[in-house]
């Protein structure tokens, strides 16, 4: 089995493009996409199209939720999602509606986009100093709450890791591919930052009984998805795109 993990494409259609042509280099049997797929002030509808081109398990990130469930006020205040929905339309929102939670792909292997829980929690990562560390052991085996698949893929923090648990399990992040920092003020303010604008993505294979993970950094032309960004004020979008640092 051999699995190309892919997670947090925000609109970056540019950097999708270059990811989906590079692991066709790998010959994978299974395609993931673990959410936050059309948030951004790139090029939803664009990103949307590309997607429906390809065969890929797709699942809900919390600001895919974000999208369809934002409220008349939500929107007013801020003019980036005014952008998606207008460049959106219905096509895609009902797409995204219809996309589950989570997927158990077989006994061994199971996708989600924070934890098997809950899309705005990190399952991996701690930000309550204002920056990511690993969270303990015991803390994440809590935080999977009873889901005892050997191979666990999950997103939402933007950050590659693969990390063994004492219960034999493996769960890997395989990071962006469309944004390589940002800074949050949910649970606190924080910020996650790779330090490079390469898109990410993983290649996860089983060969024997062992999981074998590469986590892959994709150059692309990125001040294609900076000056799509400029056009929508997004000045922050800006210098993470370009730098993969926080402001």
């Amino acid at each position: 089995m051999k699995i190309a993990v892919l997670s947090d494409i925000h609109s970056n259609v540019f950097a999708l493009d270059a990811v989906i042509k590079d692991l066709e280099k790998h010959s994978v049997d299974l395609k993931a996409n673990l959410g936050d797929i059309l948030y951004g002030p790139i090029a939803p509808k664009a990103t949307y199209e590309l997607l429906m081109e390809h065969d890929f398990i797709t699942i809900s990130g919390n600001q895919d939720r974000q999208i369809y469930e934002s409220t008349d006020e939500e929107i007013e205040l801020n003019p980036t999602m005014q952008f998606i929905l207008d460049d959106l339309g219905p096509k895609p929102l009902d797409w995204m509606k219809s996309l589950p939670f989570d997927k158990q792909v077989n006994e061994d292997i199971y996708f989600c986009h924070g934890t098997p829980k809950d899309d705005l929690i990190y399952l991996l990562e701690d930000v309550s100093k204002g920056y990511a560390l690993l969270r303990s052991d015991n803390e994440i085996i809590d935080l999977l709450a009873g889901q005892k698949s050997q191979l666990i893929c999950c997103g939402h923090t933007h950050t590659p890791r693969a990390v063994y648990l004492s219960s034999g399990q493996l769960i890997v992040n395989p990071g962006s591919v469309g944004l390589q920092a940002y800074t949050d003020d949910e649970p606190v303010v924080h910020s996650m930052e790779n330090f490079n604008h390469h898109a990410s993505y993983s290649i996860v294979e089983k060969t024997n009984s062992e999981w074998v993970v590469q986590n892959i950094k994709v150059p692309y032309d990125y001040q294609l998805a900076v000056n799509e960004s400029k056009k929508r004020n997004r000045s922050d979008w800006v210098h993470f795109l370009s730098t993969g640092r926080r402001i």
